[in-house]
């Protein structure tokens, strides 16, 4: 329309172009700010703001992975729990702003499912960031590749979701240096059994597998008292999934944490 120097635009175009480049707003949201990597720009705008930037340990983002003694995994737990509570009453819509791993990403998904909250995350993708939201529709669960380890060690059950890499040789190694109580170690992973970075394109990918995920382990888990969780995924998709997190037993969320015996346990969630 510029380099055709239109100067008069009708209604009908303006709406056009709005769907053709996919402008149209979306609800408005409440913002809430959880930084614990790296200050969040947007914080002094938020409706609410965890920060803990200076409670995780480490020089720089890529090295927070846990926190700062004496601050616990238990109270960023209580932080996040507590959210609800500090923004506006009658919130039905979140945008999710900040920097945070895994662990508390999937814990803000079940916080705000017990509400029934819309939560919105942006995503970095193939084709840039887009706004992953937990209301996003799709037509059909995503059913994940399934590959079972036997570990022998008690009645409980060790997950791995294995989407952006294959985290499968050091979980095990993980369960059985540390010898936790589990039967086997289930490998959920994409459509395909490639677990790759892009290998979810869309929202629309994230939420039909965050489901087929959800439903495979309702079947699983239905003589289980309890599971260790471990994500190696986008950030989004732990958001995703914790948000359908219901009708499944208690978990203990583990944080990769890089050093020392690689993982160490968050948060213990219950269903």
């Amino acid at each position: 329309m510029v380099r055709e120097s239109r100067c008069e635009f009708t209604l009908p175009m303006v709406k056009a172009a709005i769907a053709d480049l996919d402008l149209k707003a979306g609800p408005a949201r409440a913002v809430l700010s959880i930084a614990t990597l790296k200050p969040d720009p947007l914080a002094s705008n938020s409706d609410h703001a965890i920060d803990w930037v200076d409670r995780f340990d480490g020089a720089s983002a890529y090295i927070k992975r846990r926190p700062l003694p004496p601050n616990t995994w238990a109270q960023l737990q209580a932080d996040i729990e507590a959210a609800p509570g500090r923004l506006p009453i009658g919130t039905t819509a979140i945008s999710i702003t900040g920097s945070i791993r895994l662990a508390p990403a999937f814990l803000v998904g079940i916080t705000f499912m017990v509400i029934g909250t819309d939560l919105a995350v942006m995503q970095r993708g193939r084709d840039g960031s887009r706004l992953w939201s937990t209301n996003d529709p799709f037509d059909t669960e995503l059913t994940p590749e399934v590959v079972e380890h036997e570990i022998g060690q008690e009645d409980e059950l060790a997950v791995a979701i294995a989407v952006a890499t294959d985290p499968t040789e050091d979980v095990l190694d993980y369960l059985r240096e540390q010898v936790l109580p589990v039967s086997k170690l289930i490998v959920l992973s994409p459509p395909g059994g490639k677990a790759k970075d892009n290998s979810i394109p869309d929202n629309t990918t994230a939420n039909a597998l965050a489901v087929g995920i959800r439903d495979r382990l309702r079947r699983s888990t239905r003589r289980v008292q309890r599971m260790s969780l471990f994500f190696a995924c986008p950030m989004g998709l732990a958001v995703l999934l914790g948000s359908r997190w219901n009708r499944l037993c208690q978990a203990v969320v583990y944080e990769d944490v890089k050093t020392g015996d690689i993982y160490e346990a968050a948060f213990t969630v219950e269903a």
